[in-house]
């Protein structure tokens, strides 16, 4: 599954409600489960983004599924990196 890591700038509105940060997480990582894709892990930061957060996805047009739905709530706007493992770079590696 590919992996991505998604880097969140809260919005305007998000900040506005910062005290439900926690639960429009649980309901990011319910709605990427009912998609067939997994939060790995997330956490909030302090500096330039306010959370950095780990999903997988079963395949990429999923993935961008999931993070239209997030940002389209208004919260947060995403900046995401395609995320490659050991062994996934090892065969990049090996096609240069």
């Amino acid at each position: 599954m590919p992996t991505y890591i998604v880097l969140t700038k809260w919005t305007d509105q998000g900040v506005k409600n910062a005290k439900d940060a926690v639960q429009r997480m649980h309901q990011f990582r319910s709605d990427l489960e009912r998609r067939g894709c997994k939060l790995s892990s997330s956490y909030w930061t302090q500096g330039q983004h306010d959370t950095v957060t780990i999903v997988e996805a079963p395949d990429e047009q999923t993935g961008m599924a999931a993070l239209l739905a997030l940002g389209s709530l208004g919260n947060v706007h995403t900046e995401t990196l395609r995320a490659y493992n050991e062994t996934e770079m090892e065969a990049i590696i090996q096609k240069m």
